[in-house]
C-alpha cells in the first residue's frame, strides 16, 4: 500500500491520540482532535469493541502514520529490527528514530515529519557537509545535520525554529538554532521516546 496522503487529522481522530501529524495547529492547541476528540464520520462517537488483532493492527498503523512510512517500508524496517540482537520492539523504535527525516524533525527544523521529509527529498539537508536526499538514511551518533546555506532563509524552517524554541527539542541531539545545524549525539533509550505506540503489540502482530 502506498504512503497515505489524505487528511491527516482524520487519522488522529480515528486513533484518539495525537501523532504529531500537524504542525502549527497542534502546537497552538487548535488541532481537530482537540476540538472533536472522537472518531470521524457519523458513527464516530460510538464505542467499538476491538479484538486483540485489531489492537495490534492499530499500534502498527499508528507507528506507520506517525513516521510517514509505506506498508512495504515498515515491514522491511521491522525485518531489520528482528535481525538485530536485543529487544525487537526497542530495535524498531531505534531504527525509526535514526531516520534522517525524523532526526531533522527532532532537531526542530520542521514542525512535522512530513515537512522534514520534504526538506530532505528537496535537497535542503546536509549530513557531514554532503547533501543527502534520502529520508530513510540512517543517521549515526556524531554526525552533523545542517540546513544547506541556500535554504537557511526558508520561511517554514524559520517558523519551525520559533515554535520549537517554545516546546524544546529532543535530549539526544545538540542543536545550534542560530547557525541551523545539529549533532545527533546518541541513539535514544526507549523510555526517552515519548510516542503513543506499544511496540510490543507490533511485534506480536508480525510474529503470527
Amino acid at each position: 500500500m502506498a504512503r497515505y496522503r489524505g487528511p491527516v487529522e482524520k487519522i488522529e481522530r480515528r486513533f484518539g491520540v495525537s501523532l504529531n501529524l500537524k504542525g502549527e495547529r497542534r502546537l497552538a492547541g487548535k488541532s481537530a482532535l482537540e476540538k472533536r476528540p472522537y472518531g470521524p464520520g457519523q458513527h464516530g462517537q460510538r464505542r467499538k469493541k476491538v479484538s486483540e488483532y485489531g489492537l495490534q493492527l492499530n499500534e502498527k498503523q499508528k507507528a506507520k502514520f506517525m513516521y510517514g512510512l509505506s506498508e512495504k517500508q515498515f515491514r522491511r524496517l521491522f525485518a531489520d529490527a528482528n535481525r538485530q540482537e536485543g529487544n525487537t520492539g526497542e530495535n524498531l523504535i531505534s531504527l525509526l528514530e535514526t531516520r534522517l527525516d525524523n532526526v531533522v524533525y527532532r532537531m526542530g527544523f520542521a514542525t512535522t515529519r512530513r515537512f522534514a521529509r520534504q526538506l530532505v527529498t528537496h535537497g535542503h539537508i546536509l549530513v557531514d557537509g554532503k547533501r543527502v536526499d534520502i529520508p530513510s538514511y540512517r543517521v549515526k551518533p556524531g554526525q552533523k545535520i545542517e540546513i544547506r546555506e541556500k535554504s537557511k532563509n526558508n520561511v517554514q524552517v524559520k517558523r519551525a525554529i520559533e515554535l520549537t524554541n517554545q516546546t524544546g527539542i529532543a535530549e539526544w541531539v545538540d542543536v545550534d538554532k542560530d547557525k541551523l545545524f545539529g549533532i545527533f549525539t546518541r541513539v535514544p533509550e526507549r523510555a526517552e521516546v515519548e510516542i503513543p505506540v506499544e511496540e510490543r503489540l507490533i511485534v506480536e502482530l508480525y510474529s503470527k
